[in-house]
């Protein structure tokens, strides 16, 4: 399979395994609005690339 961890962790949840919080952010904005969704006072931003 070559898929992103995002989908990875999207198919695992599917079938009920326990996932930590997060999501998909393509800009700096989207990173923002991830992070007051997600709430707390830190956060860890992980970019991730096929190579």
């Amino acid at each position: 399979m070559d898929i992103h961890e995002y989908q990875a962790k999207e198919i695992l949840a599917q079938y009920g395994v326990k996932i930590a919080e997060g999501g998909l952010a393509h800009t700096v904005e989207e990173a923002v609005q991830r992070s007051r969704e997600i709430d707390g006072n830190a956060w860890v931003v992980k970019a991730q690339i096929h190579s």
